[in-house]
């Protein structure tokens, strides 16, 4: 059924007790939970986990947050917190499935400048058989699984570094430039992880940029600065762009009106809420939700021809 409120975040292995265990990790294989539901994995979001899809042989139909795609293993996909994730899968399908909680990031990630930004996006890794990425990726996960459902001593710390290891590579891997080697970001990069995840919590009520950036620590100049030097776009731009992602998501996944859409992101008006979603989408809200609701919406898998 198509919600008729804000998309709901659903609970994954008792979401909220999972993101307090001992190992804040659970790896599962593709096939084990995608079997008991016909092989499709309706649009969700989560709000405190960040999974990894690692498809080493198949194909799928990828839906994250508004886009669709075809995909064929071996490939890698990243779904942050809170982002539009479903599959419908090939029955022939070979991979796993890393769910990581999102606590878990920081305190594994401190010090990598640079890492958590780069991974706070969804993405789709394309790999290329037998190549050296492929193989240090799937060695990764092969490790990772292994620690997870072994019990040797300094299992966590294991996982750890097993985890670690994983995430390195895709940072690696993924476009975007390299942290500046000699510039000392780490200040500045605080203060835009602070800011993001500020927006995160606020965009509904679009607040000021002066309370967001006083919430951080720093001047409204001071936040833009950092917001270019680490994103390459104005503190502003970062707020808009939250609020039209959310926009997208219940445009394709609520049955939810266009004013109520724009109600619920801080717009008083029906039409500011269009001019605002047309001037970062190039089309209005009703032509983009008709696009989003196209035939590819209920299209399935094309049978493999290998």
């Amino acid at each position: 059924m198509t919600p008729t409120g804000p998309l709901p975040a659903y609970a994954l292995y008792g979401e909220d007790s999972f993101a307090h265990s001992l190992d804040g990790l659970h790896l599962e294989s593709i096939a084990a939970r995608s079997r008991l539901h016909d092989w499709e994995i309706r649009p969700h979001r989560h709000a405190l986990l960040f999974q990894i899809l690692y498809m080493r042989r198949g194909r799928a139909r990828l839906t994250l947050d508004a886009g669709k795609q075809m995909l064929r293993g071996p490939c890698v996909v990243g779904v942050p917190a809170m982002t539009v994730h479903g599959f419908q899968f090939d029955v022939r399908v070979d991979g796993w499935v890393i769910t990581v909680s999102e606590a878990t990031l920081p305190r594994l990630l401190d010090g990598a400048d640079g890492l958590r930004d780069r991974l706070a996006r969804p993405f789709v890794l394309g790999l290329m058989r037998g190549n050296a990425l492929a193989q240090e990726l799937g060695l990764a996960v092969a490790g990772l699984q292994a620690e997870f459902s072994g019990d040797a001593p300094w299992r966590r710390r294991a996982l750890d570094a097993a985890l670690l290891r994983l995430l390195l590579g895709l940072g690696r891997a993924l476009p975007g430039p390299a942290p500046r080697v000699g510039a000392p970001p780490a200040r500045a990069l605080a203060h835009v992880q602070r800011y993001r995840a500020l927006v995160d919590a606020s965009y509904r009520r679009q607040p000021a940029l002066a309370e967001l950036a006083a919430a951080v620590g720093i001047s409204g100049t001071h936040l833009n600065r950092a917001c270019r030097r680490q994103l390459g776009r104005s503190a502003l731009a970062v707020l808009h762009e939250r609020i039209l992602l959310e926009a997208q998501r219940e445009l394709a996944y609520t049955a939810m009106s266009i004013k109520q859409i724009g109600l619920g992101l801080g717009f008083d008006d029906a039409g500011y809420f269009t001019r605002f979603f047309q001037r970062g989408t190039g089309s209005t809200p009703s032509a983009w939700r008709a696009a989003a609701m196209g035939p590819a919406r209920g299209a399935g898998l094309a049978d493999p021809a290998t």
